[in-house]
């Protein structure tokens, strides 16, 4: 199987699992992500995700380069239509993604993780786009979400020399949130998705989208869109269970309504 869900209380952790390659994404490995991410964002049981990869030494290693090198350019577009429709799902989903990015984080897997609202790193991580090394350009998404999470200089710098950061220098630029030792990763993944499982699902959904907008609006529209929904989520069961449970001093049981 190319891609595992498994669930956890009301977590699923997707593993990409394709370890005799280090988890590079061929044309079926991407299907089945797709799928994978369409299975877990329909699931209203769901309330947070973490992504990952199987084994110790690489979260994804990129696109299969093998199956690449003998793309035309149709072909070649097909592929990243393919790679962008993932990482635009990913970043659609309703739940926050926490990628734990346990080792190699190259071209399409650092795509990946940049889709995915929060980074996380084994010490052993190696992340960086490669692809103009092979003649190509970053095809799904890196070229407008590196910018949009560190900055133009620095995305410019990462994508024109192909340089790779190790974990430390991830989390020193901002692209990486915290790093933990190997065995430490996966469960301090999963203890963050659960700490956000544990609040509002509506609002958990509605902070995301927010936050999502501010990267394309102006800061006018931007308060807007916040307010408006600020006002909306007053006419949900959430909202009164979650401030009924505040002033009665005990922990609210949130249904997503």
């Amino acid at each position: 199987m190319a891609v595992r869900i498994e669930q956890n209380e009301s977590i699923a952790i997707v593993t990409m699992s394709r370890p005799e390659a280090f988890n590079a994404f061929n044309t079926e490995q991407l299907r089945s992500l797709r799928d994978a991410v369409a299975e877990v964002t329909a699931d209203r049981e769901v309330r947070a995700v973490v992504l990952t990869g199987e084994g110790r030494r690489a979260f994804a290693s990129g696109a299969d380069i093998k199956e690449m090198s003998t793309m035309r350019p149709s072909e070649g577009l097909v592929f990243g239509q393919l790679g962008q429709s993932v990482t635009a799902a990913i970043e659609a989903s309703p739940q926050p993604w926490i990628a734990a990015i346990n080792g190699y984080a190259l071209g399409g897997g650092c795509e990946m993780a940049l889709a995915c609202d929060i980074r996380l790193a084994s010490e052993n991580a190696v992340i960086g786009q490669p692809e103009v090394t092979l003649g190509i350009l970053p095809g799904w998404g890196a070229t407008q979400r590196l910018p949009r999470l560190i900055g133009a200089g620095l995305a410019s710098e990462l994508i024109l020399t192909g340089q790779r950061l190790n974990a430390d220098e991830a989390q020193r630029v901002g692209l990486v949130n915290a790093v933990y030792p190997q065995d430490d990763l996966l469960p301090k993944a999963i203890e963050m998705a659960k700490a956000i499982a544990a609040n509002a699902p509506l609002a958990i959904s509605a902070s995301k989208r927010a936050i999502l907008l501010s990267r394309d609006v102006d800061l006018t529209t931007g308060l807007a869109y916040e307010a408006q929904t600020f006002g909306l989520l007053f006419d949900s069961d959430d909202q009164k269970a979650g401030m009924t449970a505040f002033l009665e001093k005990r922990t609210a049981e949130f249904q997503g309504k």
